[in-house]
């Protein structure tokens, strides 16, 4: 079946099980957002999505919902349904256990112990199966699953606040507060998705930042790791990074000696011409499973990930204020001259939070 013969009961169903499964955009890391919908026709008889890493995943829920009516119907699926056994057992099993005669994915699921044997496993068993339906939202809601295992790094988001003079913080530092009240509640869910906030020491000395989630709700979220980029390991007998119930990894240059009796994680990272090896850092993140990063650092180290073309994308607050020649700029180090070296950025989104405007914004080259 090609994506031209998908009828618009199957864009509608689709449709549906992205909304599903970007509701476990807090909860299923390091896993991939998935949702499944088992219909008749129109008529909806079972729907899902995953929920938590370790429980069952989105077909599960459906079919357990759908019950008996699931003989015969269409299962759409936003991921290619797993064929492998690991804290829960195969999809495809489920869907074939079930009775469904038809499987619509949104798209093939690159992960090695998968990619294309859930389609194999039942087209094996008579159940026909179709991919590509709405595969760029698919693709999009897990960019950063997609990244750790299509890429061996994770997405790398960078958060930042800017007056409308494009100022960071002030000459000494202060950056508090540079955007408004709502725009620091709506970075509050962007932590909750990121499977690693990374920092550096400078930024542990100068802010002393928790980096923890804070969403005023009952929402539901596993808390993201702090990562802090500390060469010399200076960092680690102070901060409120270090506090809460968030996890904390500080990475450290291979030479440093980590103090006598630490608790904290911690690992060396390689250096390339006495910095740390970024590459190194962001392949070390994923080995530990993190899809997503979101960059709270300074101007010099998200002027460091944006030199290396290691940004995937651009999380701006851009607030109604001016700080002046004098305040430090976004990003350092660029080292740019000419105006064909200039670094073309694209607007992906662009919203009002409070009295701030939020940019999403994605380098040209990976857009």
């Amino acid at each position: 079946m090609t994506t031209d013969s998908f009828t618009a009961t199957d864009h509608a169903m689709m449709a549906r099980a992205l909304r599903l499964a970007e509701r476990g955009a807090y909860t299923t890391k390091p896993n991939p957002m998935v949702g499944s919908v088992i219909a008749h026709g129109e008529e909806i008889v079972g729907e899902g999505w995953h929920e938590r890493a370790g429980e069952p995943h989105a077909e599960v829920h459906a079919l357990r919902v759908a019950g008996e009516r699931a003989k015969g119907a269409t299962a759409y699926v936003t991921l290619e349904p797993c064929a492998h056994t690991g804290r829960t057992g195969p999809c495809a099993d489920a869907l074939i256990a079930a009775g469904v005669s038809r499987v619509i994915a949104a798209m093939r699921d690159p992960f090695p112990q998968v990619d294309g044997a859930g389609f194999d496993k039942l087209r094996a068993a008579g159940i026909e199966v179709a991919s590509g339906l709405m595969e760029a939202q698919a693709r999009a809601l897990n960019r950063g699953f997609l990244s750790r295992v299509e890429r061996g790094r994770p997405w790398l988001r960078v958060k930042l606040a800017t007056s409308l003079d494009g100022r960071s913080a002030l000459a000494n530092g202060e950056s508090k507060w540079i955007s408004g009240e709502a725009s620091r509640l709506d970075v509050q869910h962007w932590r909750a998705r990121s499977g690693a906030i990374v920092t550096g020491a400078g930024t542990v000395l100068a802010d002393d930042p928790a980096l923890t989630v804070r969403m005023g709700d009952d929402t539901p979220f596993v808390p993201p790791l702090r990562v802090v980029l500390d060469p010399g390991l200076a960092t680690v007998a102070r901060g409120r990074v270090r506090e809460g119930d968030a996890p904390t990894l500080y990475l450290h240059a291979p030479d440093a000696k980590p103090p006598r009796g630490l608790l904290a994680q911690h690992a060396a990272v390689p250096l390339r011409d006495g910095r740390f090896d970024l590459h190194a850092v962001l392949a070390l993140l994923a080995e530990r499973g993190v899809n997503e990063i979101q960059l709270e650092a300074g101007a010099t180290l998200a002027g460091a990930f944006l030199g290396a073309g290691l940004v995937d994308e651009v999380l701006l607050y851009v607030a109604p204020v001016l700080l002046g020649e004098r305040a430090r700029p976004m990003f350092d180090g660029l080292a740019i001259d000419t105006m064909t070296q200039k670094l073309k950025m694209a607007i992906v989104e662009s919203r009002y939070i409070g009295q701030d405007i939020r940019l999403l914004l994605r380098p040209e080259s990976t857009v």
